[in-house]
Parts: structure tokens; sequence; C-alpha cells
């Protein structure tokens, strides 16, 4: 028998979202013999201790019996368990500073953990993530931002919906201003996410050749992908695969778009030697046309350069000045707007959730029954407080 444990959510800010829902939980325990499922007791998750109850799930407080425990967001160091399996995202893959501490007491504790962002098929494609919900609220709330600038429509709160369902009802009627220009950047789930608010808000997609030389009396949006964006230095080629290997051999092509978009959607993965989408002395320009950011991949001083902190679900656009670069009001002359929440999937928490498990029980839970997968193996970092082949490469960072 496999005892899992879902457990509560104690990273500051609150996080309301779970790894499997209430009825995921009973299809599992109908399905699949030799899994038992216990809820951490919480009065913050977006399912109640009341539903998993519901569907005969146990709510306990105690998760020492468990041999796996999943989270969502990074755990308190005080509050792991020594010898346990972990699945969570830990934010180690990359060396994070911040989370030094964690990292070195998972080791010390001799815990496994398998961190989501590491599940990946044999290609390195991702297989689980928030991406998609966070694509949706963030275009959401992109959009919110222009309309509330600019006063030519108006859009309310994601996070005032119900689910998903909702919010799709919000859009019945809406008129947008015709002649309005977006770019969309990115081609991973977040993409896919904006893309999905484009169409249901009923905003046409250009190519990118009309979009910077013709006019139109709708509202339109381009789809900019890498190849859309980023060329070799020396011969203006593109190749993903070269791109991700080598990116300081790159620069970055968007700087005509910045020129003919009123709000741009990012969504372009981002590391520290991919090129910016635009430089400072380009958002400083009076070419410059961007009135609203929606920076949905949120990395600060990252692929948008004046991203200079994140915001929040209950306060979520702030503003740039264009001459200080300081952060100001939202609507405030002579700035742009800017979005940068790192949690947009806990406007639409239930509806993230339910899509986040079923990935879950998909590629993950059934193997983790059987004692583990590629997939799996693939994506555990550390194995009973010893670091993993693939992940040597942290020996110095979890030492220090």
């Amino acid at each position: 028998m496999l005892t899992i444990g879902l457990i509560r959510e104690e990273k500051i800010p609150a996080d309301n979202r779970v790894a499997l829902t209430p009825e995921q939980c009973r299809w599992i325990h109908r399905n699949l013999a030799d899994v038992k499922i216990i809820a951490q007791h919480s009065p913050a998750r977006c399912f109640s201790d009341k539903e998993y109850k519901a569907m005969g799930i146990e709510v306990k407080e105690d998760m020492s019996e468990c041999d796996v425990l999943l989270g969502i967001k990074e755990v308190p160091t005080h509050l792991l368990l020594s010898g346990k399996t972990y699945l969570f995202f830990s934010h180690t893959k990359k060396a994070q500073e911040h989370n030094r501490a964690l990292f070195k007491k998972i080791i010390e504790q001799k815990i496994t953990l398998i961190d989501y962002e590491c599940l990946t098929h044999d290609d390195g494609q991702r297989i689980i993530g928030f991406g998609f919900f966070a694509g949706i609220v963030g275009a959401h709330n992109g959009m919110m931002a222009y309309g509330n600038r600019t006063g030519l429509y108006k859009l309310g709160r994601v996070k005032d919906c119900k689910d998903y369902r909702n919010l799709i009802h919000t859009y019945f009627g809406l008129k947008l201003p015709a002649a309005l220009k977006i770019a969309v950047t990115g081609s991973g789930r977040v993409a896919h996410g904006v893309l999905e608010i484009m169409n249901l808000m009923g905003i046409h997609e250009v190519e990118p050749f009309d979009y910077l030389h013709k006019q139109f009396d709708y509202p339109v949006y381009v789809h900019l992908k890498g190849r859309d964006l980023y060329i070799r230095k020396d011969d203006g080629t593109y190749n993903r695969e070269n791109f991700h290997d080598h990116p300081e051999e790159y620069k970055c092509v968007f700087s005509p778009f910045a020129k003919q978009t009123d709000i741009l959607m990012n969504g372009v993965y981002w590391d520290k030697d991919v090129p910016h989408l635009f430089s400072i002395e380009e958002f400083q320009s009076p070419d410059f046309k961007i009135l609203s950011i929606a920076d949905i991949t949120n990395d600060t001083k990252g692929s948008i350069p004046v991203n200079i902190g994140d915001s929040t679900i209950d306060d979520p656009i702030y503003a740039v000045d264009k001459t200080s670069l300081q952060r100001v009001k939202a609507g405030s002359a002579n700035s742009v707007d800017l979005m940068a929440v790192g949690n947009l999937p806990n406007e639409l928490p239930r509806d993230a959730s339910r899509y986040f498990g079923e990935q879950l029980m998909k590629y993950v839970i059934e193997y983790l029954v059987k004692g583990g997968s590629p997939i799996i193996e693939r994506a555990t970092m550390v194995k009973q407080g010893q670091l993993t082949g693939t992940y040597a490469y942290l020996k110095e960072y979890a030492a220090g």
C-alpha cells in the first residue's frame, strides 16, 4: 500500500492550489487498489476539507504515515519530514540562491525530491505545470489593464469569477476598440492560454507582415514564436535547439513590433543569456507604442527589461515611468502599465488544480505505485538524501 498525502501550502504568500482534487482522489481510490490518499487539514485550499471528506478522503493534521507527500510551492524547511518522498516545485534546478537552505535540508534529512518542473518526455518537453492557466489569467489581466488605462472598455477581475466557465460568460457582448493591436510571444503552455483568450474575445489573428504593414478596422493579434523573435547574429538564421544551447549568439528582432503594438502579452522562455525583447533605449523612444504589458512568464529584468518586480493578485498592475524607469501608479502619464504577477493560476485555482491533477494522474501516480518510470527518474533531483547523476552539477550549491 502506498500512502499519499496532500500537504497544506505553508509558503507565504499563501497558495490555494492543490495537486489532486477531491474527485481525482476518489477516482484513484476506486481504480488503484494499492493507493490511499490523505489530505492535510487546510483552511485556505481551494477545495475545502468538507469536499474531500465527501469523496471519502480522510482529512487530518499528521502526515507522518504517508510515503509520498504532494504539494505545490516550496515546503518550509522546518516542516519537512525526514525520509519521505516529496513532489513540489522546489525552484532549485537553476541553483536559485533563495532556496539553497531548502535544498540543503532535503539532503540532510535523506528526503527524495521529485520536482514537477523536471518531469519531461524523452525529448525534454515538460509534462506538468500551470502554464495554460497562467496564460488565461495573464491575458485577461493584460486586456483589463489596457481597458482601465484608456477607458475604452471595462473588464472585471478573474478572481471574482467562480470558475473558468463563468469567466468566459463575462466576455459575452464585450466590444473592443477597432484597430487594437496585440502581440503575443511564446509557443508553450502560457502562449496557448493567451491564444485561448484572444479567440474567446473574438480577436483575429494576422500574419507578422500584415501586422507590421497594414491597418485594420477590427482588433487583431500576431503570434510571435522563437523564429519570429530571434536570429543568429552571424547569418540571420534560427534553430530552436541551437538557440536554447547558445542564446548569447542570437539577437532579438522584436523592435518593429513595438512600434505597432498596443498590448504585449509576453510568454517567451527566458534565461540570463537570452536577449531582452527590447532595450531600455527603445522603451524610452517616442516610437515605442505599447501601453500595457502582461509579463506572464514574469522574470524580473528578464525578457521584459522594465519588469522591476512582482505585483500581486490584489494589486496586479503597476506602471513604469518612461523617463525615470521607476515604479508609479498604473495609468500614470508618460508610463507603460505592467502586470507581473507570479502566481496567476491562483485566480482560477479550482480549474488550474483540476488540469494539473489530470497530468499527475496520467504520468506520475500510477508509476509511483509501480516503483518508478523514466519520467520520474529524470525528475528525481535527490534520492534518499543523495544528488542523482543528472543533478550532480548542484553539488557546490548543496554544500554551500
